[in-house]
């Protein structure tokens, strides 16, 4: 129980901006785009406390992080923040600017993997001393869940972001009807997570990206 806990102390940090940013990252794009909506309600922020969802930011990930440690499998945190609010009525070019407002929570995933991947070269370096066996655990962290919350959001699945990005890039008459699958898409991907198939998806991709950026670091 006590590994169980420190390596949770460890791995908190990461996750929590990973979730948090991500969010944050919608909101600022969509008032770069015209929409003020998230701005006026204070959800453009690093602070965790604006987005936490008690379910998704607190409950889900504890239950997975204990219930895969008790099972003696890696627990990873995994988890999601409230979604920030967008109105696309509001964008300056609603079709084609909701194709920014989605890309920028996966871009910030992508930027935050990147900089957890130079603490990872640091901590490589840095003596034991230094915490640098902590920090190479904490950087090990914040480049996984990173890059899985990108690769997992891209997935062309509404309401997830690569959904929102589909039906921007759509002609009008498919975008609209691919806009009507959103109130599915929860259902699909359980479907796809309890089947397996989910995770056969995301393996493989998770997989290019890490040596992608094991590429532009190492």
């Amino acid at each position: 129980m006590d590994d169980m806990i420190a390596r949770l102390a460890i791995i908190i940090i990461p996750v929590v901006l990973a979730i948090t940013l991500h969010e944050a990252a919608h909101g600022y794009a969509a008032l770069l785009k015209g929409d003020p909506t998230a701005h006026l309600a204070g959800r453009i922020t690093a602070n965790p406390l604006k987005h936490i969802d008690p379910v998704g930011t607190i409950l889900v990930p504890l239950v997975m992080y204990f219930g895969a440690a008790m099972l003696g499998q890696p627990g990873l945190l995994f988890g999601w923040a409230k979604p920030v609010p967008v109105n696309f009525s509001l964008l300056r070019r609603p079709k084609q600017d909701m194709l920014w407002v989605a890309a920028a929570g996966p871009g910030a995933n992508l930027v935050m993997a990147v900089v957890w991947g130079l603490v990872y070269k640091f901590a490589l370096d840095a003596s034991p001393q230094y915490f640098g066996e902590p920090l190479t655990l904490m950087a090990e962290a914040g480049i996984l869940i990173n890059l899985l919350l990108m690769v997992l959001n891209l997935l062309p699945v509404p309401p997830l972001d690569g959904g929102r990005i589909m039906v921007s890039l759509l002609p009008r008459g498919p975008s609209m009807a691919f806009a009507r699958l959103e109130p599915y898409g929860l259902f699909l991907l359980l479907a796809l997570l309890l089947t397996g198939v989910l995770d056969s998806i995301l393996r493989p991709l998770l997989t290019l990206a890490r040596l992608a950026l094991i590429a532009l670091l190492f």
